[in-house]
Order: C-alpha cells, then structure tokens, then sequence
C-alpha cells in the first residue's frame, strides 16, 4: 500500500466552496469557489513548494540567525533558511497531525509539540478548518501551554491568494499604515516606516503591476467587527481574507522567489512580526495552562 508524502488528505465542502487540507502540517493545499481555485494549490504527492499553506507555529517569519534569548536563557533554532542563515516559518510545518473530528463542512486536526535544545517548551496545538456556503472558509488556530515554562509563541499562516490571473494584473486593497522595512536577508532595521509615498501604500486598492514586496504591515485597520482584510481583485473575480485582532501584523509577498513567481500573492496574518523571537515584540507569553487562540478566513467576494 503506498500513500502520498503529504498524508492523509481531508476533504471538506459547503454551498460552492471545496478545501483539502493535509495531514503534513495541517496544511491548506486546495480552495475553490465553484471549482476556481482561490489559493495557490500543489499536488497530494508534492511537497508544499514556498509554504503553500502552511500554519507557522510557533513563530512566523523568520528568527535572525535562529538565536534568540527568553526567560534569562539563550537558545539555538535549527537554521531551516540557510541561504539566509535564518530559522524560518516555526516548528510544524511537515509534521504529522491527527484529525480529531472531520464532518462533512469541518476538520479538526491536533499535534502535540515537544520540546527540543531550540525550543524547549511543549504546546497542544489544534487547527480548525470550517467552511460555510456563504462566508467561505474560516480558520482557527488554538494553542494551549501544557508544560511546566512559560513560552514564547507566536503563529501565522501563508495562503497565497488567486484569481487565475498574474498578480501584476490585480488589484491589491490592504488598508495598513505602516510597514517594517527588512535588510538584505529579510530581518528588520530602523523600525516602521509610513506607507505614504511608498510602492507599499495599497490602502486605496491600487493595481500592483510591478511592486515588489515582501514586509510585514502595521497599524491594519479594521471593521466594527474587529476584522481587518486584504483583498486581490482581477480577472473579474475578487478574493478577499479577512483576520481578528489576534493578528496584528500581515505579511505580503509578490512571490517573486517562488517556483510559479507570481501567479499569486503570499497574504499572511501573523500575531507577531518577523524577527519577534529575538526582539520580542508581540510575542506571546504563554504561561503553563494558558491557552491562545486567533482565526482568519478566505471567501470569494
């Protein structure tokens, strides 16, 4: 009997909405709105190429160098980014998770992270996937502390959104006021910067043609029901995610390095910025029982 590499394949459905999760990493490998894809989408049997969908727990982003200092002590990642000598995207991507409840329109699926010399705390992970006729697909990301030591934590997620279109041809809505400059290897410097004036000004949905990104955004606005959103419209079609006050930082990438450079645009809610295990900014005390939660979604508009 053989099986594909990405494991256990979780098919969930509601109204014109179809998604496919994974067992490797709990992983969004398909979503489609009346079978158009609304995600970058690989086969069963590949490995997700440039994090399609992947959760990015505990820390999104990346660790410079993979060092960081917490509770007095120094630790070492694995440096999982060698050409940039970074630890990058956390601790669960190609792992094996369990599923603890699939329905028909909803999965469940759980992993228990133990502690390593890099990281040496223990969280019980689980991540929801529900999806629902009208408002598309909704994601729930819990993490509970069951070990003895508070722990830093952090999580994202790296859908690459689409319309079927280059992004070049899309319009692109982040209504942020802020975004954080990086160097050469992807860290920041110098803090915030005011999107005003930049090619990362996407507040009035311009067209992207060829804006290269790839930064965290601050200062997002959001609705009155807390939400904030990006959105890609083209083609005729437009594709909107949406995340709760958990997730103050989005990410957006051009894809520029990517295998199918882009075809579709990296939107990626993170609770902390990239380089937080070092900074610490908006990291995440986790004290032992304490539990964490954040959700985000995807609908076609």
């Amino acid at each position: 009997m053989t099986e594909s590499i990405t494991g256990e394949q979780y098919a969930i459905g509601a109204g014109p909405y179809r998604a496919v999760i994974t067992e490797s990493g709990a992983s969004l490998r398909e979503l489609t709105h009346e079978g158009r894809p609304l995600v970058l989408s690989h086969g069963a049997d590949e490995p997700a190429p440039a994090a399609f969908g992947h959760l990015l727990v505990p820390w999104p982003n990346r660790v410079d160098r993979g060092r960081y200092t917490y509770g007095g002590s120094s630790y070492q990642l694995d440096v999982s980014e060698p050409d940039l000598d970074c630890a990058i995207h956390g601790l669960v991507r190609w792992a094996a998770w369990r599923v603890a409840e699939h329905t028909a329109d909803r999965v469940r699926l759980t992993h228990r992270l133990l502690g390593t010399p890099g990281y040496p705390f223990r969280l019980d992970l689980e991540a929801e996937f529900a999806l629902d006729a009208a408002d598309g697909l909704r994601v729930r990301m819990t993490a509970v502390n069951t070990g003895t030591k508070t722990a830093p934590y952090g999580h994202g997620a790296h859908p690459y959104l689409t319309v079927g279109v280059p992004i070049d041809e899309c319009h692109v809505t982040l209504r942020a006021d802020r975004y954080i400059p990086v160097n050469d290897r992807m860290i920041p410097v110098g803090g915030d910067a005011d999107v005003a004036g930049t090619d990362h000004d996407l507040r009035d949905g311009p067209l992207l043609g060829a804006r290269r990104i790839d930064n965290a955004f601050a200062g997002v606005h959001r609705d009155e029901a807390g939400l904030s959103w990006v959105t890609l419209a083209g083609n005729g079609r437009t594709v909107r995610l949406w995340a709760d006050d958990a997730h103050p930082w989005m990410e957006i990438y051009t894809a520029d390095n990517a295998p199918n450079p882009r075809e579709g645009l990296g939107v990626e809610p993170m609770t902390c910025p990239p380089n937080a295990f070092a900074s610490g900014e908006g990291l995440v005390d986790l004290k032992p029982g304490e539990t964490f939660t954040g959700t985000w979604g995807i609908h076609q508009a």
